[in-house]
């Protein structure tokens, strides 16, 4: 009898062990719950918004064309950018100069205004970035991209200070000086990289004191900066120069990527790898800042006057829902050190390298060359609805804002980098169906909020949500797409609600919503006071 309870007490022991191991196996790391928490009483002041005071363009030839403009129109209406920034402006294909038989100036802006013309009546100014060279007044044939745009220095600098002078006193004439005021110049286009610029550092710095000299003859209070140089270089001996020199300079500019490898490919025929760096981009321009700060001219402003995920317009993570979480995780980083971050592009429509045929190739715009959203469009629409008081919030991955009406907006995201490292270029990773994984719940608690009724409305950005390109590769992820196409792609990711509510907020003053975050998904969360 002994034995027998002795051998079935054994047998129960070793089920329980089994037991309690099969559950370990099973059970999964258990993911932390975010918790957002704020006070609706509490604001950390106004929101800064220089993530939509600049965007980028390609050319400013392209801003003729009927379907730029209209595209334009709408990222002005549902963004909200305030400046435009573009090459091109003083290239042969915009007629500016030319010189006669002897070598005497002619002056030509008929271009320039019918394009700025279009940037006022829509309510945007541009950020004049002076280049490229006329070949007229060129000291060489070098040229960059499908466009050719002259890339040498001046053969005459008395000629190149006389037509920016010109300009500016054009510009003054037809606008006003108290609009151009508003505006900045910016002298060149990454300087520091030889496919930009055929000359030196000190060449580059003597183009700039002529256009520097000739804008502040004009109008001493008209803002003109520089070196809109690539991966934030030639900062400190900008700064330095003009300073020794006695040379204006109202600001800095330079641009930032968040990839590893080199410059100028604007194919995408190298491969690019997105920076596993969790502070690539966002470091630069804290950097930047840090310098600016500790130069002989502390206050000057700081423009990214060009950023984004990947200075290739063949990199298909632009058109990946990756990209918003992306742009949103780099913008909160960036904080208040710098003045504009623009984005480059917002559009499609861009040919550097040429004409491009396909509808999703990578290409820096946020819509596509027939007007299709991608989600980094969302992102900056989002951006775009946030009220003017943010509220004081410790999480990393957020804004929580109210408006003066009392409504409050919830901008929440993920950013996981998922990509696999330098084995894998972007061009052969985000071209995939890529499935994206839990990061489990999120909480948004608003304490103090009026008691009442408001109107919630949840919008989303993520894999297969408003993620135009998930539904171009469900389609068979053909060459070109017919109007039909075009219209169920719009359709599906037409940037909806993804759900409507009515809450009632009782006298505690307590709102809490929950939701399942994955990964690079973005939250925006619109509570309308009824």
């Amino acid at each position: 009898m002994k034995k027998n309870t002795l051998l079935l007490m054994l047998l129960f022991s070793l089920m329980a062990e089994t037991g309690v191991a099969q559950k370990m196996k099973e059970k999964k790391p258990a993911i932390p719950e975010r918790v957002i928490h704020v006070d609706f009483n509490k604001a950390a002041g106004k929101l800064n918004t220089m993530f939509n005071e600049c965007v980028g363009a390609g050319r400013a030839n392209e801003g003729l064309r009927a379907d730029w403009q209209q595209q334009l129109a709408y990222v002005r209406k549902e963004c909200g950018f305030r400046y435009i920034r573009m090459h091109g402006l003083l290239t042969d294909d915009m007629a500016v100069y030319t010189e006669d038989g002897k070598g005497n100036p002619v002056y030509n802006y008929m271009y320039i205004d019918v394009l700025f013309d279009f940037l006022h009546s829509i309510g945007m100014k541009p950020f004049v970035e002076l280049g490229f060279m006329p070949s007229a007044l060129a000291s060489g044939p070098k040229t960059i991209f499908w466009w050719r745009g002259n890339v040498t220095p001046p053969k005459d600098y008395e000629k190149w200070g006389a037509l920016v002078k010109d300009l500016t006193r054009h510009f003054t004439e037809r606008y006003g000086a108290d609009e151009v005021k508003t505006w900045y110049f910016e002298v060149w286009n990454e300087p520091n990289l030889n496919g930009f610029w055929a000359g030196s550092q000190d060449d580059y710095f003597k183009l700039y004191t002529y256009s520097a000299n000739a804008i502040k003859s004009v109008n001493a209070a008209y803002r003109v900066g520089g070196p809109g140089t690539a991966g934030a270089a030639w900062e400190p001996e900008m700064i330095a120069y003009c300073d020794k020199h006695h040379v204006p300079i109202d600001f800095v500019s330079t641009h930032a990527y968040g990839v590893k490898q080199g410059y100028l490919d604007e194919f995408g025929q190298s491969g690019t790898v997105l920076d596993k760096n969790p502070m690539s981009v966002s470091g630069d321009v804290l950097q930047s800042r840090k310098e600016i700060a500790g130069s002989a001219m502390p206050h000057l402003e700081l423009h990214y006057t060009e950023w984004s995920a990947s200075y290739t317009p063949a990199d298909p993570i632009h058109d990946s829902y990756h990209e918003a979480a992306y742009v949103l995780q780099k913008l909160k980083q960036v904080g208040n050190a710098a003045n504009s971050m623009s984005y480059w592009v917002f559009t499609d429509i861009f040919e550097e390298a040429g004409p491009r045929f396909t509808p999703f190739h990578g290409g820096f715009g946020m819509l596509t060359t027939q007007g299709i959203n991608k989600p980094v469009f969302y992102a900056y629409q989002f951006l775009n609805k946030l009220g003017n008081n943010e509220l004081q919030n410790t999480d990393a991955s957020s804004w929580i804002c109210r408006d003066d009406a009392g409504n409050i907006q919830a901008l929440a995201w993920d950013f996981t980098n998922t990509h696999p490292g330098d084995s894998v270029h972007n061009q052969q990773y985000y071209i995939r169906d890529l499935p994206s994984k839990s990061k489990g719940k999120w909480k948004l608690n608003i304490e103090n909020v009026p008691a009442g009724t408001y109107a919630l409305e949840i919008y989303k950005v993520g894999y297969r949500e408003n993620d135009a390109y998930s539904t171009y590769l469900s389609i068979g992820k053909p060459s070109s797409l017919n109007r039909q196409q075009v219209e169920q792609i719009k359709q599906q990711n037409n940037g909806s609600p993804v759900a409507r509510e009515i809450v009632t907020v009782k006298g505690d003053g307590l709102f809490m919503k929950e939701l399942e975050m994955r990964e690079n998904d973005v939250f925006f969360l619109n509570i309308i006071k009824l």
